[in-house]
């Protein structure tokens, strides 16, 4: 489905709070990558905010949020960051996650968004207690919905999200 490999590295709490501050290269040397511009704009700061709160009152989600993910373009000469990714947190109740994802306007419509929701819902598979995915996406969000069409995704309903309005749900079992 996808050419690209992706891997993940783990954005620990002091890294997200370095970019939170705009500190790149204190959170370059925490997190051992070299983290660009997307990870210190107005919606990542927002996203770090969230995930740091997030992190006061449930630990156990450093785990599943907030990762950097790295690809070897065919331009490149080695790894380099890509975007970042994650779940909005460990399985529910009902074992379901959902999936989060941005790539870097640079490398956008390269293959790179499938790539990483491939290796998310890989993650997913992994781990018993998962046993849905979820993605919400705007309903004008093309290239979101064109990214996870092959992946056996069904709409079930729609919601309002206060941080980006009107989201329509798709879920597959893990």
């Amino acid at each position: 489905m996808t050419s690209h490999q992706v891997r993940f590295a783990e954005l620990s709490a002091k890294t997200m709070s370095a970019l939170l501050d705009g500190d790149l290269p204190t959170a370059r040397a925490e997190s051992g990558v070299e983290l660009g511009e997307l990870f210190v704009g107005d919606r990542a700061k927002w996203l770090w905010n969230y995930r740091l709160k997030q992190l006061e009152t449930q630990p156990e989600a450093a785990g599943w949020i907030a990762r950097a993910v790295l690809a070897t373009p065919p331009e490149a000469q080695g790894e380099v960051v890509v975007g970042y990714a994650g779940f909005h947190g460990p399985p529910d109740a009902d074992g379901m996650v959902e999936v989060g994802y941005t790539v870097d306007p640079q490398y956008q419509r390269r293959g790179y968004a499938k790539a990483i929701l491939a290796a998310l819902l890989d993650r997913a598979a992994a781990e018993s207690a998962v046993r849905v995915v979820r993605a919400t996406i705007s309903p004008d969000n093309v290239a979101s919905l064109a990214t996870i069409a092959p992946f056996g995704f069904t709409r079930n309903g729609e919601q309002w999200d206060e941080e980006d309005g009107l989201e329509l749900i798709f879920e597959r079992p893990a």
